[in-house]
């Protein structure tokens, strides 16, 4: 704050009253100039302040706002998943009884099929003693009727009752002949060599060929393959059995 009285008394020594008086009155028309602008320009400068600071506390007020949204749609969110993780729990307790469900089905049919497997073998044996039984009975037809049909359908008179026997091949290994005899035939000396089969197929003629006359042939010198049955798995047998040279006889023909 400017002393104006105390201006004027200094200057009057110098300048005379009149004039101290006129520098006064400038010196304080100015001060009062320059606090007037000074004044207002930090009024606009805190009026700038205080509108920033509004701006900002708006700004910030609406990220509060943003905020407690997110938040809420979080923890809707959390509770969703926990929602899901109750029920993904329930699942697996359901899953868990499934499977142990499915382990013990699993173990009754394991079970059940030990049992069947047992009851399989025991219906082997008892196919494999009857289709023995079956066989032995057709071998034994076999031996008593063959001699007159060999007689009357190829001149082939035996020189020795028909049996069954081992043959001893050129590489030690025994063969098991279900009909085996010695006879002439067409005024050679030949070995017949048979086998007996319940139900006969081209295979079964192919691999007698093959294989057991075959390999007693080197042995027996010239053999008279025969094959008896009670039948045929399909027409074609008995020419296939022609063609591979082998005398077929089936059960049916025997007693004739």
């Amino acid at each position: 704050m400017i002393h104006t009285a105390d201006i004027v008394e200094r200057l009057s020594r110098t300048l005379g009253a009149a004039a101290a008086q006129d520098v006064a009155w400038a010196v304080e028309t100015a001060f009062d100039d320059l606090q007037e602008r000074t004044f207002q320009t930090e009024f606009r400068s805190l009026h700038a302040v205080l509108q920033r600071l509004s701006e900002a506390q708006e700004r910030s007020e609406g990220r509060l706002d943003r905020l407690a949204q997110v938040v809420a749609e979080l923890a809707e969110a959390q509770k969703r998943s926990e929602a899901r993780l109750d029920r993904l729990e329930q699942v697996v307790a359901e899953l868990a009884e499934a499977q142990k469900r499915t382990e013990a089905r699993v173990a009754e049919l394991a079970e059940a099929q030990r049992r069947t497997e047992a009851r399989l073998d025991d219906t082997n044996k008892q196919l494999g003693g009857l289709s023995a039984t079956v066989g032995y009975t057709l071998e034994n037809e076999a031996y008593r009727h063959l001699p007159a049909l060999l007689a009357k359908d190829y001149a082939l008179e035996m020189a020795e009752p028909l049996d069954r026997d081992y043959v001893t091949d050129r590489q030690g290994r025994d063969w098991e002949v279900n009909i085996l005899g010695r006879g002439r035939w067409q005024g050679r000396s030949v070995t017949v060599v048979g086998e007996s089969k319940v139900q006969l197929s081209t295979r079964d003629v192919d691999r007698f060929v093959d294989h057991r006359v075959a390999a007693l042939k080197e042995v027996l010198g010239e053999v008279f393959p025969v094959i008896v049955a009670h039948m045929t798995t399909q027409k074609a047998v008995r020419d296939h059995a022609r063609s591979r040279g082998v005398a077929l006889y089936l059960s049916s023909r025997f007693g004739r």
